[in-house]
């Protein structure tokens, strides 16, 4: 008779009383020494409990390597450096790699979650976009025919999701009732929307005061602020027109409730990009010939740039659509993630946004950003917006070590969590050395928070100022010119253990200074182009060099 710590082969197990025993002897031999990944992998495939090893015994495990993780390569390369690993792993490699934090997961955990099936909105990866979201369908489509051991993975992924204590953002209080989070999102009033540029700017840069009163929400600097937008009432008008429906007609809303068509586009569907599945429905209705090759190519390379619902909806004109075949078709409204640019410890039950207002001119009609230009034009103060907060990740946020250096890199709105990180040193009197390089169009319009960052600079806080206006001379100079004009003095605070910090656009601007800081790392540390790759590397597994992109 075994004993329990050796009793590896339950009753219902469907081996015979000799095959139990020496299973039994087997396996208690190995637990003896170390239950290595074979036998482990043995007794849960028959569903067999997993033996208890003394302690100390416990196998490392493996660290697994995820090569397609890298935000500059293209989407095909990734593919293919995971085209032989399970699902999950390959809707990992279809994510865009920045680990930004704007789905609520990092890019590991929403692929597991979608291949799990615990997470259904398939358009969250906002850096991604289109192609993002195409890939994924691709994916899924292609594992339909998954094997049992695929299932296996996802099953196992769905529940160790569902056991976790947090999701995407949520906390869990003792009684197990979450707490605000993008499933739950508290309902605040924002204070003000202060236009930072001064009059000649081409560019509306918003500094957004969001009233957190009565929520119970702590969030530390580095975090960012969810924000659940509406649409514009104005587009939602015509596009209800466009399709020749009853705007107080009842609609399903995502939530499976009933509403009124106006009031679930205003609240509830992206109005931005054309889904897949609009266009295909046009496709299939269309009595024009010719619009087909167009909308076939859309379906193949994307949309053009600001191509919106609308745009589809006239563009397909005569053909005949219901409400309730469009609002089906059509993705689920996002929430928009902003950095936080405060410190609670400065300005209380407030959170403080640096938010760029997005409007352009296409074919005679004005095309917005739906969150910006909520904050900036149609949400008065004392209007009412739905929030959460997300916490930080991969170590953005100020060094615990109070004596430790910081350079930060933030041009235009980049410069958002940087306000936070200085308020907080400024707030817990830290005495590391503080340098900020920032960059904007032209120093007269677009110098963002100058009255600000001289006070912190008059005080010490600020040891270090760096600008970059592209606009101000003949030729066009940038925060990552600075660094290299710096090169000498960045190396030695980076010598001297300085962290290094990155927030803004990330398909150029981060590039070019990821690009120039290994250069830098290179010529002044002597190193060979591999060693500064190593050195860069080694910065960022321990947190001082970290990013906040998008």
């Amino acid at each position: 008779m075994a004993s329990p710590m050796s009793s590896f082969i339950p009753e219902h197990a469907p081996f015979t009383t000799e095959q139990r025993a020496w299973l039994n002897g087997f396996f208690s031999g190995l637990a003896g020494i170390q239950l290595n990944a074979d036998a482990a992998a043995v007794l849960s495939a028959a569903g067999m409990v997993t033996p208890s090893v003394a302690p100390g015994l416990e196998p490392e495990p493996e660290q697994e390597e995820f090569p397609w993780h890298d935000a500059s390569l293209p989407i095909v390369d990734r593919m293919s450096l995971a085209e032989d690993k399970p699902i999950e792993r390959k809707l990992m490699a279809a994510m865009a790699q920045l680990d930004c934090g704007s789905c609520g997961y990092l890019c590991q955990t929403y692929a597991e979650a979608i291949a799990a099936g615990d997470e259904k909105n398939l358009t969250l990866c906002s850096p991604g976009g289109k192609e993002t979201a195409k890939m994924v369908k691709l994916v899924l489509k292609e594992s339909t025919g998954q094997d049992s051991a695929q299932r296996a993975i996802a099953q196992t992924a769905s529940a160790q999701t569902a056991s976790a204590p947090t999701k995407n953002g949520a906390t869990v209080n003792g009684k197990g009732a979450a707490s605000w989070s993008r499933q739950n999102p508290f309902t605040a009033k924002l204070v003000e929307s202060r236009r930072l540029n001064k009059p000649g700017s081409a560019k509306d840069t918003r500094h957004v005061v969001i009233d957190l009163s009565g929520s119970g929400i702590r969030y530390d600097v580095g975090d960012a602020l969810g924000i659940y937008p509406t649409n514009c009432r104005d587009l939602v008008t015509e596009i209800i027109e466009e399709i020749g429906a009853e705007p107080q007609m009842l609609v399903s809303s995502p939530q499976g409730d009933s509403k009124s068509l106006l009031d679930t586009l205003v609240q509830d569907r992206c109005l931005k990009d054309p889904s897949d599945e609009l266009i295909e429905l046009i496709i299939s209705r269309a009595q024009d010939s010719s619009l087909l090759p167009i909308l076939t190519g859309y379906l193949e390379d994307g949309v053009p740039g600001g191509f919106d619902v609308l745009d589809a909806l006239r563009l397909a004109r005569g053909v005949t659509i219901s409400a309730t075949e469009f609002v089906a078709t059509l993705a689920v409204l996002n929430p928009r993630l902003y950095s936080i640019a405060s410190s609670q410890k400065t300005v209380g039950d407030t959170v403080h946004l640096t938010v760029g207002r997005v409007a352009f001119e296409k074919d005679g009609r004005e095309r917005k950003g739906v969150a910006s230009t909520l904050l900036a034009d149609r949400l008065d103060g004392g209007g009412e917006i739905r929030v959460f907060r997300q916490a930080n990740h991969g170590g953005f946020t100020v060094p615990s070590d109070p004596t430790a250096a910081m350079i930060m890199v933030g041009p235009g709105t980049g410069i958002a969590p940087f306000m936070a990180f200085l308020q907080e040193r400024a707030a817990t009197k830290a005495s590391g050395n503080n340098w900020l390089f920032f960059g904007d169009q032209r120093s007269e319009f677009d110098f963002l928070y100058q009255d600000e960052l001289n006070q912190f600079a008059q005080s010490g806080v600020l040891n270090r100022l760096d600008t970059a206006f592209s606009r101000d001379g003949e030729h066009k100079v940038y925060v990552q010119d600075r660094m290299k004009e710096q090169a000498a003095e960045l190396w030695r605070w980076l010598s001297e253990g300085a962290y290094f910090y990155v927030c803004g656009d990330a398909s150029r601007m981060a590039l070019d200074v990821d690009r120039s800081l290994h250069q830098i790392v290179a010529q002044q540390g002597g190193f060979s182009e591999s060693d500064a790759r190593a050195y860069v590397a080694n910065l960022g597994k321990e947190k001082r060099y970290v990013r906040d992109v998008y």
